[in-house]
């Protein structure tokens, strides 16, 4: 009786079914910069509120080391750096999520091992109070600010890092393409996800269940990260595995 072959699960049919180009690229050959997105102890941080990992997350910790070695790169070379910081008010509740990163608590500030990037030169911080981090960065005036930094480094490629893969990164990005397509940057061309510098949160069907929350809730981390990646692809952004720096 011949053996069975396993049955494939479900990110393995994913990249099948859902194929993503990615590999090496290189960067800094062109004026380039570094976008951080929310790496905050509200959304990274063990045990600070209800949106962080409850206990450590390899994706989470991975995503912050490859950030911080990202960014020390791009200090070293005096290259710019934007940290999107989200920062929410008490009395302005964002559906679905529960209350999260409240001014004040300092869950709204960078991650432990990103503290540095406040005393950075070359680093600009941006605090948003919504999912999308361009939106987010509109100024009561209507001019905006990610769009005033991009043009003032007159960047021809930007790199973005960050959580979550799939809700404040996606939304980003996608965005940005747009607007790029839109001509509202007057030097950028390519956006850059770095792929293991991003990450997104766990959360099983069984768990939700168990928690109170509808089964809709689930966000399986691994296939909802893949998605992220892959939506972001099919609409023009650069995803990358490695990033290969070039001499500041």
């Amino acid at each position: 009786m011949l053996d069975r072959v396993p049955e494939k699960g479900l990110i393995d049919q994913l990249r099948d079914m859902l194929p993503i180009a990615i590999g090496d690229v290189a960067i800094g050959h062109r004026r380039t910069g570094l976008v951080i997105v929310d790496e905050v102890n509200g959304f990274a941080t063990v045990g600070r509120g209800p949106l962080a990992p409850p206990v450590e997350n390899p994706q989470v910790t991975q995503m912050i080391t490859e950030t911080d070695q990202l960014a020390r790169a791009y200090s070293a070379r005096g290259w710019p750096v934007l940290c999107f910081l989200d920062t929410h008010e008490a009395d302005r509740p964002e559906p679905p999520y529960p209350p999260h990163c409240i001014r004040g608590t300092g869950d709204e500030n960078l991650v432990p091992e990103l503290e540095w990037l406040n005393f950075e030169p070359h680093a600009t911080m941006i605090r948003k109070d919504c999912i999308n981090n361009f939106v987010g960065s509109i100024r009561p005036d209507g001019s905006n600010a990610f769009v005033e930094w991009i043009n003032v480094h007159k960047l021809q490629e930007i790199v973005v890092v960050g959580i979550c893969t799939d809700i404040c990164v996606m939304d980003l990005v996608l965005t940005a393409l747009s607007a790029r397509n839109h001509r509202l940057f007057t030097h950028l061309e390519d956006i850059i996800v770095h792929a293991d510098g991003c990450s997104t949160y766990h959360l099983p069907k069984d768990v939700a269940l168990e928690i109170g929350l509808p089964g809709h809730a689930a966000h399986p981390q691994d296939v909802t990260h893949y998605m992220g990646l892959y939506f972001m692809a099919s609409r023009g952004a650069v995803l990358a595995d490695r990033l290969v720096l070039a001499e500041g």
